[in-house]
């Protein structure tokens, strides 16, 4: 037991030093070969009242994320309260902040914490969130299509990322087998005691996922879910105003920043550092090439608003995080 805990410590450890490498790269290539004083010249004459104003936004997508998760665990015959759901998401944003993409698995145990909801079946409502939530960004996407086109083509074009058509049918299609496969012999593989134990909880996922079709208040959901991306979409947007130079965005360009920042977190580094901020380089530099601007100060000044915008999130997910660690402890069930 002593040896598989020393294996886990060692594991977390590698994970936390290879994200904050991926993190340390991305920053030295978004920072390579701008001018840093403009950089901070810009930070010392944003507004920050309009940062504080997309700091309310920022919180209140929590709530709303909060509530929504509430509707998905209904169909299973899971009531739990708003505050006991908030606190465990906050809590997985923080374990965000240390090792990526490791807060869905810490919400759910928080919540199991508090509220006794099996993990995987909370663990598949999670997933089924990131798939409203792709959704939710290809809609913006395509709002910045038809409005930024000209911009996404030279994001697409400096960014250098070219995926591989093939590889990405490839993926695909080996995922669909796999599915198909596991549904096929899964009963065949329960006689062994440790792979039951993995499909038992890979059917509490999917039962998660199913949870969506059995939802008894559909509307409710739809309006949690726009109001969690109208949050996202003012929480960046408004940051704009906070820099003369860029207070004069539409809500084009607004759209065209949420779809680029929310690419930028994708990439596993720690709390998004330098991934968000070489995309907000990229996206701004690519939004004034559009509007036949110097391309080099669109960079700078992209680099201004995700060194407003990233420590706004990091710090909402500290003080949330922080807050919810004594309050899941005050509603532990034994």
């Amino acid at each position: 037991m002593l040896e598989e805990k020393k294996s886990s410590s060692f594991k977390n450890a590698i994970t936390v030093l290879v994200s904050i490498a991926i993190a340390g790269i991305f920053l030295w290539v978004a920072l390579r070969g701008l001018d840093l004083e403009k950089i901070k010249n810009s930070l010392q004459k944003a507004n920050y009242f309009w940062v504080a104003f997309a700091a309310v936004f920022g919180v209140s997508a929590y709530i709303f994320r909060a509530v929504r998760w509430n509707l998905l665990l209904e169909p299973m015959g899971y009531k739990i309260s708003s505050s006991n759901s908030l606190w465990s998401l906050s809590f997985g944003y923080l374990m965000n902040l240390t090792i990526p993409r490791s807060g869905e698995l810490a919400r759910s145990t928080a919540l199991y914490g508090v509220e006794k909801v099996p993990v995987d079946k909370s663990f598949g409502t999670i997933i089924l969130e990131r798939v409203v939530d792709l959704v939710c960004m290809l809609i913006f996407l395509g709002l910045t299509l038809i409005f930024k086109f000209e911009a996404i083509k030279s994001f697409y074009d400096n960014s250098g990322f070219k995926p591989n058509p093939m590889i990405i049918i490839a993926v695909t299609v080996t995922g669909i087998i796999g599915l198909i496969l596991f549904f096929k012999f899964k009963e065949k593989f329960r006689r062994f005691t440790v792979i039951s134990k993995i499909i038992d909880f890979i059917d509490g996922i999917f039962e998660g996922l199913k949870s969506i079709f059995n939802l008894k208040q559909k509307g409710k959901f739809i309006l949690y879910t726009a109001g969690i991306w109208i949050c996202y979409f003012f929480a960046s947007y408004l940051v704009c105003f906070a820099l003369p130079e860029t207070s004069n965005f539409t809500l084009a360009d607004g759209c065209f920043i949420l779809v680029v920042g929310t690419l930028g977190m994708i990439i596993p580094a720690s709390g998004g550092i330098g991934a968000f901020n070489l995309a907000m380089k990229f996206g701004f530099t690519a939004l004034f090439i559009s509007m036949g601007k110097n391309a080099v100060e669109g960079g700078e000044l992209g680099l201004a608003y995700s060194f407003i915008t990233l420590p706004l999130q990091i710090i909402i997910m500290l003080v949330m995080g922080l807050i919810s660690i004594p309050m899941l402890a005050k509603n532990r069930k034994i």
